[in-house]
């Protein structure tokens, strides 16, 4: 049987400032869930600005920050630019959005690549 891996650790290349100045840069972040990616829906601030899901997203997904006991939406919030953006990169990354594929036509068999739409609203 065939075991992939389900949490990458990473480092953010700036960190996460706590509200005691304490700097944070290494954590984990898992494969999202299709509920990670619907649930948030739901919510009114993503229904009001649809930007705000990937804050909402990453909040569910990032699952360990230096050592903050629980990672929020308010945690993400108080991101740098720098650190938000890595963190979106890695979530596509993870959960296979963007980038390209190889695909064949199933008519003729000529194969091409095809864009893939990132996923989680980068």
């Amino acid at each position: 049987m065939t075991m992939f891996a389900t949490e990458r650790e990473f480092t953010l290349p700036m960190g996460y400032l706590d509200d005691d100045g304490t700097l944070h840069r290494d954590g984990v972040m898992r494969l999202a869930t299709a509920a990670d990616e619907l649930e948030p829906l739901k919510d009114a601030r993503v229904q009001r600005n649809s930007a705000y899901l990937t804050v909402i997203l990453l909040a569910r997904v990032v699952t360990r920050l230096g050592t903050v006991e629980l990672v929020t939406p308010k945690t993400i919030e108080g991101l740098f630019a720098a650190d938000l953006a890595y963190l979106q990169d890695l979530y596509n990354e993870l959960n296979g959005g963007g980038g390209s594929m190889a695909v064949t036509c199933p008519e003729c068999g000529h194969a091409f690549e095809v864009g893939r739409v990132p996923v989680g609203g980068s």
